[in-house]
């Protein structure tokens, strides 16, 4: 039986922070805003394709925003999903690279080899070249194509580029973090380089400019050289609120009276990011796209509780597949929608973009053969029942395996050491290690790291390997039912079983010296030629003694911190 222990906080101090009171299933914890009275008017249905907005914000908690209780403020963010539809049942991935690539290409990393872990810089790989992208489907369909923030599925060749997947220009970064002011990233001690790019240009000139607000306004500055006839898809990719945490002072200002500085720097940051959507939803509005526009917004996976975000009251952070890790928050916002300012609960996950958007799009998706994702915009906009059923969260056979896990455990149809989660109906199993599994409220004491431990901990399931939830009865995963419905685990590992059948070699090579940014005049970019095969390993250690003055890795010595904190977190568990 699951024993629980309260370190820091006690129940009854949970509940007078209001922290266990939230209603799961309350719709708004705003007030809905009125509507413009012009948004009234106008009729239920679209007579030609309609503008795409989508905006992907990155590490952004599920508790870090207005309407979900959190002392971040929003305003922005708030009005749009209050006017538009709230998905309160909506799923992401754990990590960055895996919801990009699902995003992209509406497949499940199992049928992109992308199943483990991320794209990383010196790695030659990149999103699967033989994939038909979200953005050239759009294409087709007579779309102009804009991506602006973060990329993250590879560069080591120009044919893997966001140019040559499907957008006509692109601003942003093409590895995870950058610095948000200088656009510097290091890999590695010694392994740093630049990192904006303008098209397939090293971007030197915009160093300096504060990331959120930089691709706020190309955003504006699209849409002002664009014709509002002509139908446009433009990708958000917010690098906020991704470490390293920085933010323009006068948005710290407004959380002084935070204790935790990581917290209050965090909370800028979202801040600032909402400022951001505010003045592109101006520019649609300003430059006549709004009344024929969609507005999606999305999370790429949980909050990174180590760097001041927060998930409560879910189970697990990032990296994890754990509730915390996994549900998003997710809305869509326009004048086009048949029923608004409402709460969804059906099943969306980020793989259904793609059909979804190609279908507003009036684009083809017949000759598009294996998609994972449904559309689900008659579900979004009428409140129709959703066509998704299941989620394959992802079966990672490179991960760890656990240690108490074994094929007899899986009723000798699947080796539970294997680190795998699925959703079927109401039910969610996971095996292997699903990641760090505590509870973690929202960080509102002083002292870091000790007050950031200030959590729940469950002091069972080190020597367990399967985990069964009914997630609709229990969304905070609190009671583990594997032992009482063996019927309801034997049936959800045969769900395993199928998709594993299905899914293609792992892709995850070694990394490559020859993508040093030495070798790119200090900055990361494709170091392969275009007739070397993807799994082009060649190249040698950059030149000694260069010229060059190595830069200091902060984010390296930050990752450094966070992994022997995690082990040290680890190594104390009961």
């Amino acid at each position: 039986m699951a024993v629980y222990a309260l370190t820091g906080f006690s129940l009854v101090s949970l509940l007078s922070f209001g922290y266990l009171s939230w209603d799961w299933m309350k719709p708004s914890l705003v007030a809905d805003v009125a509507t413009d009275p012009m948004e009234k008017s106008l009729p239920p249905t679209f007579t030609r394709p309609p503008h795409i907005i989508f905006i992907l914000t990155d590490d952004q908690g599920y508790h870090d925003i207005g309407y979900h209780g959190s002392d971040i403020q929003t305003p922005t963010l708030d009005r749009l999903a209050a006017e538009g539809v709230k998905l309160e049942n909506y799923y992401i991935q754990p990590i960055c690279t895996p919801s990009r690539s699902q995003l992209i290409t509406g497949r499940y990393q199992i049928h992109t080899g992308l199943q483990h872990s991320i794209i990383r810089p010196r790695q030659p790989n990149c999103l699967p070249l033989n994939q038909v992208t979200l953005p050239q489907k759009l294409q087709e369909a007579g779309y102009s194509t804009h991506m602006v923030g973060k990329w993250h599925l590879g560069f080591y060749k120009k044919e893997c580029l966001p140019t040559r997947r499907g957008f006509d220009t692109f601003l942003g970064s093409l590895t995870g973090n950058v610095d948000y002011y200088t656009y510097d990233n290091c890999d590695g001690p010694g392994v740093c380089g630049y990192d904006l790019h303008e098209g397939e240009d090293v971007a030197w000139d915009q160093s300096g400019k504060y990331s959120t607000f930089l691709y706020a306004q190309r955003v504006s500055k699209i849409l002002a050289s664009h014709s509002p006839k002509e139908p446009i898809f433009i990708y958000v990719a917010f690098q906020a609120v991704h470490t390293p945490l920085q933010s323009p002072k006068e948005y710290i200002y407004r959380y002084r009276s935070m204790g935790n500085v990581a917290r209050r720097k965090y909370a800028a940051m979202v801040t600032c990011m909402d400022e951001a959507v505010k003045n592109i939803t101006w520019a649609l509005k300003k430059y006549g796209y709004y009344d024929n526009s969609v507005i999606v917004f999305s999370t790429d996976n949980g909050g990174q509780t180590f760097s001041g975000g927060s998930n409560w009251p879910l189970r697990g952070r990032k990296g994890t597949y754990w509730e915390g890790g996994v549900r998003g928050i997710g809305f869509v916002h326009s004048p086009l929608i048949k029923r608004k300012r409402r709460t969804s609960w059906a099943l969306v996950h980020i793989t259904d973009w793609y059909p979804t958007l190609v279908s507003l799009a009036r684009g083809n998706l017949s000759n598009v053969q294996g998609l994972d994702g449904y559309d689900v915009w008659p579900a979004i906009s009428e409140g129709k029942e959703s066509p998704r059923t299941e989620i394959l969260h992802n079966i990672d056979p490179l991960y760890n395996h656990a240690k108490y896990g074994s094929l007899e455990d899986g009723f000798g149809i699947w080796n539970t050491a294997v680190q795998a989660s699925i959703r079927v109906g109401e039910w969610k199993l996971l095996t292997g290690d699903p990641g760090y599994s505590d509870w973690i409220p929202p960080q509102t004491l002083t002292n870091f790291p000790g007050s950031w431990w200030n959590l729940e901990r469950l002091t069972d399931g080190l020597r367990k390997s399967v985990w069964l939830f009914n997630i609709t009865a229990d969304p905070y995963e609190r009671y583990d039912l594997s032992e009482q419905r063996p019927d309801v685990v034997r049936t959800l590992l045969m769900r395993l079983v199928h998709y594993n059948r299905t899914a293609i070699p792992v892709r995850y090579p070694a990394e490559n010296p020859r993508a040093h940014p030495d070798f790119n005049g200090g900055a990361w970019g494709p170091w392969a030629s275009e007739d070397d095969g993807e799994e082009w390993e060649g190249g040698r250690e950059p030149l000694k003694g260069r010229n060059k003055k190595k830069k200091k890795c902060k984010i390296c010595k930050l990752r450094s911190f966070f992994r022997k904190l995690n082990t040290r977190l680890m190594s104390n568990r009961i």
